[in-house]
């Protein structure tokens, strides 16, 4: 009878295990009884790719001549978040070739080079046409997915052009209790590769990263536990607790 007891007690122990806490904090490597400071290394700049979307906006003393140039650009909307966003319908798209078309101008290369340089390389152009044009540039369509075990999974755009990991994580909500913090994989498609980078949030490491600061496109996907899996599969855990009380009910009947 004494086995008996101790085997539902087991059961009983077994079916409640669940996520352990020191598998849910982040950053734990992290030293709690001092201040730390270390130089920024790994910011990087954003690089124009094929099929990013550019709203440019130009202007100069005469607007009449630089109404022509602004028909890209593109107009704030909100989201379902009722966060103001630029649609990328009507921007300037990078092509297959790296060119962006710029009315009177024709093709202007500029994959591969920062939004910096964009600007400076198009008010170069526009000189012929226009007297001291002002060019402004920023990404369009930059937008990021997140999906896994977050609160809210989705794609998300984004309104300027740095965004890091750990906000990524904050937009869609924060990680849920059950995911591993240990194995975020990022995706990114770059230069007609695709990387897979993954990232143990537990660890300070990653704010060292090369790969901290997401870029246009990036897909972070987080891993779920096992215990989440078995909390929504009704018929695994019923299916285990069936068997338990099977296994008890033998037991007790063989002793009768």
């Amino acid at each position: 009878m004494k086995k008996t007891i101790y085997l539902f007690i087991t059961v009983l122990f077994l079916s409640s295990c669940g996520v352990k806490y020191k598998y849910v904090p982040y950053f734990t490597d992290l030293p709690r009884d001092s201040e730390i400071k270390e130089k920024i290394t790994n910011q990087t700049t954003f690089k124009v790719q094929v099929h990013d979307v550019l709203a440019i906006t130009v202007s100069s003393p005469s607007p009449e001549a630089a109404a022509m140039f602004n028909v890209g650009t593109t107009s704030s909307v909100q989201n379902e978040n009722n966060t103001n966003v630029l649609t990328a319908m009507n921007g300037f798209a990078v092509d297959e070739k790296g060119d962006i078309q710029i009315p009177l101008v024709g093709a202007v290369k500029i994959v591969g080079l920062s939004l910096a340089e964009v600007r400076l390389l198009i008010q170069e152009k526009l000189t012929t046409y226009l007297k001291n044009p002002v060019v402004n540039i920023r990404l369009a369509n930059f937008k990021i997915s997140i999906l896994g075990d977050v609160a809210k999974p989705g794609v998300y755009p984004i309104n300027n052009q740095r965004v890091n990991i750990a906000e990524a994580l904050s937009l869609a909500g924060d990680l849920n209790i059950t995911a591993r913090r240990q194995d975020v994989l990022l995706v990114r498609e770059i230069d007609g590769e695709r990387k897979y980078i993954r990232f143990d949030m537990q660890s300070k490491d990653v704010f060292n990263s090369p790969y901290y600061y997401l870029q246009n496109n990036d897909v972070l996907y987080i891993q779920p536990d096992k215990v989440a899996y078995s909390n929504v599969d009704n018929s695994y855990r019923n299916v285990g607790i069936i068997l338990s009380v099977i296994s008890i009910l033998s037991i007790f009947l063989s002793r009768l």
